[in-house]
């Protein structure tokens, strides 16, 4: 399948400007209360509730590249709230009752962006939508059934999830060879770098300092050394998600996982209607190799994969740059889905990464005897998880009890990854037994396939 631009970050920039320009960098040493590494969704959230808790602290923010240049640019856009981490391994270590508990607290975030945005005038191309959940065959009606039953078990509201039948399902969207679907509530739909560039706007007005174009080399207790100086700080916060392999002695903490996706060209009014998606839902399906979607603001379909999986050491792209073969999948994809669309060209494709601990379970934590805080490891729910982390971290670094500082995230310890070449084939194990379960399933196979749970033996996901 022809596309038009490859990388160049990605699409949500395009639809913007272009790739802005960037922020000066770190003048030389310089002093901070707090310093934090990274300048996404966790890192400027941290900061924002920071400013806001305690006006008076001296923030600064690095990045290497520029604001939102990571997954936070070139996320899916999915505001969800979602809870896709095992509920059972947090529970190990805390309660059932502590899981629900942040379980509500993530959900919780949609109101909280939505505040966010409106109180500080970020335009993010924010509308509250629902999220389907499609089975096109009868192995993922299977599994759709019993996620709808595992939610409730675990205690979500009646009124924020409800199983839909195949005609249900498709008055949402017309989706081919619909089998049924599950429908979550109040969610929201996001653009996502002017999300993260208008969170940034809003943060250096509060006094925060945002330095573009700094690598940080390493860091410890009080202080953060970079290729334009150093900056000391009681309080640092590793807020690189996706990136963390790169910084020394994070090689194996999380493991830089690869996320693509395609847009389409506007799609015609006539093509709408025999598409249906009136209600902007956030489209995934209950396939092994999973993908997500969304209809933008101007009429285009996002179609998003893992495509290629993984890169030897935890490797990132350039500059959002994907492969032709996950190009060509993610196509295949969205006219499985919705071969309505197959007469539309593909305008943009890219990719990112994101973080994945070794229990597959996103993490926030502050070590109070060094002053050094993280957040991340979201395995894919970022735009949401990460406004959690940001109010969470900003509790921790100011000492304050709160709900969300004893939620069973906080200060969780997990195994770190696998040396190389262990984990390359360990992950791009998982996701062959996946496409292969997936074959099966779409050729006939009436229940889940046996050869998805030998894939999540592999890696514990």
């Amino acid at each position: 399948m022809d596309v038009k631009t490859n990388g160049n970050i990605s699409f949500w920039y395009a639809d913007i400007g272009g790739i802005p320009q960037k922020r000066p960098p770190l003048p030389g040493d310089r002093e901070a209360d707090v310093c934090i590494i990274g300048a996404g969704y966790t890192g400027l959230w941290t900061a924002y509730y920071l400013k806001k808790a305690n006006p008076a602290l001296n923030i600064v923010v690095l990045e290497r590249e520029f604001a939102g240049f990571g997954a936070s640019g070139r996320n899916g856009g999915w505001l969800s709230g979602g809870f896709s981490w095992s509920r059972e391994k947090y529970a190990k270590t805390s309660s059932r009752g502590a899981v629900v508990d942040m379980q509500n607290a993530m959900a919780g975030t949609v109101d909280e962006v939505e505040r966010v945005t409106k109180v500080e005038g970020i335009d993010a191309d924010l509308i509250r939508v629902d999220k389907i959940i499609a089975a096109t065959n009868a192995a993922q009606l299977e599994r759709v059934r019993a996620g709808y039953q595992f939610d409730l078990d675990w205690q979500m509201p009646p009124e924020r999830v409800q199983l839909l039948s195949a005609d249900e399902a498709a008055k949402h969207i017309n989706i081919a060879n619909l089998r049924g679907a599950i429908i979550y509530r109040g969610m929201a739909r996001v653009q996502p770098a002017k999300l993260v560039r208008g969170l940034a706007r809003v943060v250096e007005g509060l006094g925060v300092s945002i330095y573009e174009g700094t690598s940080v080399k390493s860091f410890e207790k009080g202080r953060v050394e970079t290729d334009r100086g150093m900056v000391r700080a009681p309080f640092i916060i590793r807020a690189t998600e996706g990136f963390s392999a790169g910084l020394p002695g994070y090689e194996r903490t999380w493991l830089a996982l690869n996320s693509a996706q395609i847009v389409t060209e506007p799609v015609p009014d006539a093509l709408w209607k025999e598409i249906g998606w009136e209600g902007h839902e956030l489209l995934g399906d209950a396939a092994h190799a999973y993908c997500y979607a969304q209809r933008t603001r101007e009429g285009r379909i996002t179609m998003g994969g893992r495509g290629v999986p993984y890169r030897f050491g935890s490797k990132t792209d350039v500059n959002g740059q994907t492969q032709q073969a996950t190009i060509n999948a993610l196509y295949g994809i969205l006219t499985r889905l919705l071969p309505q669309t197959k007469s539309l060209k593909i305008d943009h494709a890219w990719c990112g990464v994101l973080g994945v601990p070794r229990d597959w379970c996103t993490t926030a934590g502050f070590d109070r005897s060094t002053g050094i805080g993280w957040a991340g490891g979201y395995v894919g729910l970022g735009v949401s998880s990460s406004n959690l982390a940001g109010r969470t971290l900003a509790d921790l670094v100011l000492n304050r009890e709160t709900e969300l500082t004893g939620l069973p995230w906080v200060n969780r310890t997990v195994r770190k990854w696998e040396p190389e070449p262990f984990r390359w084939l360990g992950v791009h194990s998982m996701y062959q037994l996946y496409r292969m379960a997936d074959d099966r399933e779409f050729a006939g196979q009436t229940r889940t396939s046996k050869l998805a749970a030998l894939a999540d033996s592999i890696t514990g996901h």
